[in-house]
């Protein structure tokens, strides 16, 4: 099966996300809130559903808002998470581990499926948008990765 051909994106209306994988935004809210980081207007919560796929990653990336990850279905994921300059690993679903991680604002994370695919759903509060989001561009960053974790330099 083709990775455009996944069920689970044609049942869930899923699109290619920049970051890899693919994603649909399910919830929005109505009302608005003032972001502490930049003081811009942002819906007060997102939520997507967000799919990898065995060979898809999601690159190293940070939102300026706190983000909820949850398992739903299919394989444990595995989720990194840098701060402060220090890497972790910690994975989502199956009986061993937890089904909920939760990224601080403004530290990157970067994804990966144990199996065929992991369905997971983000949140993001205050809501995202896609001016809060970068890679990581500082050329120390990523220089870091490549010398300190060369295994992750396919996530940057």
């Amino acid at each position: 099966m083709g990775k455009e051909n996944h069920p689970l994106i044609e049942k869930l209306q899923l699109q290619p996300h920049p970051e890899g994988g693919f994603f649909k935004q399910v919830f929005q809210s109505q009302h608005r809130v003032h972001s502490p980081v930049h003081n811009m207007s942002r819906p007060a919560v997102t939520h997507i559903y967000f799919l990898l796929l065995k060979g898809q990653v999601s690159r190293f990336h940070r939102v300026l808002h706190d983000e909820i990850w949850n398992h739903y279905d299919g394989a444990p994921l595995r989720l990194y998470h840098i701060h402060q300059q220090q890497l972790r690993e910690q994975r989502l679903g199956g009986s061993e581990y937890d089904f909920v991680a939760v990224i601080p604002a403004g530290d990157f994370q970067a994804a990966e499926t144990t199996g065929d695919y992991s369905l997971l759903g983000c949140t993001v509060s205050p809501g995202f948008d896609f001016a809060d989001f970068s890679f990581i561009e500082e050329p120390s960053m990523k220089q870091w990765i490549e010398v300190a974790h060369p295994d992750m330099s396919r996530f940057v």
